[in-house]
């Protein structure tokens, strides 16, 4: 295990607006305020047509291919994640939660397209400090991970 100790500092909410794409609007809000860091919460409303991540495709050997799942229709969502730094710098936001509708709800990763329907609250709480870092460390996944320097 690697740590890095990060210290609270600003907290934003955003209200994001019908057809907005949570990850970009976090990201895009996360560059333009100078946040590095943070820890990200999410609820409200998805719609039909996002997609996101539910796991890998078994068997999981040599390729690890992700099982997406896509909304037919509009849905409830709560979800918690970070936003840390490539190599480059751009904030990369990893969340993971839960979307339903009708007693029925999909768990899954949001790196991909979650679409607001309606409102889509977040709240960040930007964490200030150095050494995490979203990195290319395993070929067989699209996805940056954290290294901690």
């Amino acid at each position: 295990m690697r740590s890095a100790q990060l210290e609270p500092r600003r907290v934003f909410v955003l209200r994001l607006e019908d057809g907005e794409i949570l990850h970009e609007v976090v990201e895009s809000f996360c560059e333009s305020n100078g946040i590095a860091y943070a820890t990200v919460t999410a609820t409200g409303g998805v719609d039909a047509g996002s997609y996101f991540t539910v796991g890998p495709r078994a068997p999981v050997g040599d390729t690890i291919e992700p099982l997406t799942h896509t909304l037919s229709e509009p849905c409830e969502l709560t979800g918690t994640g970070t936003v840390f730094p490539d190599a480059d710098g751009n904030p990369i936001m990893h969340m993971h939660g839960s979307v339903g509708r009708d007693g029925k709800s999909v768990t899954g990763c949001f790196r991909r397209r979650m679409v607001a329907w309606l409102v889509l609250e977040v709240v960040i709480q930007e964490l200030v400090g150095s050494g995490p870092v979203r990195e290319v460390s395993d070929p067989r996944i699209e996805s940056k991970l954290l290294e901690i320097r």
